[in-house]
């Protein structure tokens, strides 16, 4: 194989395919990235057996042919040669040469008829979606998702398709995060949980571009990415997701309305008195035309009164600060209504059309404030 493209190319699609490379394997070719020049185009793949990219990178073929080579050397020599062209030459026993200007690199590679390809989807009726609207789903509810295995299903995020309505929904135990999303077009119902490390990778492989597509092909086992020159196809968890319908309530006691800016500045400023890994609640005292904020910690204290305006009852609640913050960081809104029950119930953060819904449980106070 000898294939030739600009520095600028391959660095890209490096970077693409290497989110899909593993960080801890026993089988050695899954650290390699595939080089396919076996057609007219020149395409890159890694795949970690959960999740696998592939991406078409432009550059000239000389000599057709395949290399697997060790993902974390190419990607760093790549990244270290002069802005200009780079061939890349394998030849006997998958010795690799990659020369750029006067530097020459002569690495080992692995046979690409070993590598594990990405397996084979039927890609039927595909649902289309911006990359920004995408990109901003996943930005504005993966917080809440667990990070520890002990509940598979928390770790992704369940993908909720009915008529020409996408819900996204996830939760770890503390908080749920929900949004919906306007489809240009009616689907069959689906329901299926995507990993939330595959919605990491792809976030941050989208342009984010508004009038750019993403499009989404879903299997039994599989959900398959496909935008500009880059398909992602992901493992599906398997399960059924949790009923969260249940756990949401249209009834509340106290109402608030508050500019979103100024509670998140205010939440923001008294976390500067905890420490990383502290539980220190923050203390909301809720009267007519006022909220104060509290909390206590070996630091000192801090207090705070935001103005409101409020329908219902006065109320004192207390709750983790970090899961208020996360919510209120990914609210576009100017002002944010927060709905109470109980200093023991939820609260919830949600519009009027519930295109957004934030559940976060409170904490017991007692002794805090």
């Amino acid at each position: 194989m000898k294939i030739r493209c600009l520095k600028s190319d391959l660095v890209k699609g490096v970077s693409i395919v290497s989110k899909a490379v593993p960080t801890k394997t026993t089988m050695p070719i899954l650290e390699c990235i595939l080089i396919d020049a076996t057609t007219d185009i020149i395409k890159l793949t890694a795949n970690d057996m959960e999740l696998g990219i592939e991406t078409v990178i432009r550059g000239q073929i000389d000599e057709k042919g395949m290399i697997a080579l060790d993902a974390r050397i190419f990607s760093d020599i790549v990244r270290k040669l002069p802005d200009n062209e780079i061939v890349i030459e394998s030849g006997v026993n998958f010795q690799t040469l990659i020369t750029c200007e006067k530097a020459k690199f002569n690495i080992s590679g692995k046979s690409g008829e070993d590598f594990s390809y990405l397996p084979y989807i039927e890609r039927e009726n595909p649902v289309s979606i911006s990359q920004f609207t995408l990109k901003e789903v996943i930005r504005q509810t993966i917080f809440s998702i667990a990070d520890n295995d002990s509940n598979k299903l928390m770790t992704g995020e369940l993908f909720d398709m009915n008529g020409d309505i996408l819900k996204v929904v996830s939760l770890d135990g503390h908080r749920i995060s929900i949004r919906k999303i306007e489809l240009k077009e009616s689907y069959e119902p689906k329901k299926i949980v995507v990993p939330g490390k595959t919605l990491i990778e792809v976030s941050k492989i989208l342009s984010g571009e508004a009038d750019s597509e993403v499009r989404l092909y879903f299997t039994a086992n599989h959900i398959v990415f496909e935008f500009d020159d880059t398909v992602v196809v992901s493992r599906l968890i398997e399960g059924e997701y949790f009923r969260i319908e249940q756990m949401l309530s249209n009834d509340y006691e106290t109402k608030v309305r508050i500019n979103k800016r100024e509670l998140l500045n205010c939440i923001d400023r008294a976390t500067l008195l905890v420490k990383e890994g502290d539980k220190k609640p923050i203390i909301i005292n809720i009267q007519d035309e006022m909220m104060e904020l509290k909390i206590k910690s070996e630091k000192g204290t801090m207090d705070e009164e935001i103005m409101i305006t409020k329908e219902g009852k006065d109320l004192l609640i207390g709750f983790n600060p970090k899961f208020l913050i996360d919510a209120l960081r990914v609210i576009d809104d100017e002002e944010v209504d927060l709905y109470f029950m109980n200093a023991k119930a939820p609260c919830f953060i949600k519009d009027e059309g519930e295109s957004y819904v934030y559940l976060i449980l409170p904490v017991n106070f007692s002794g805090a404030v």
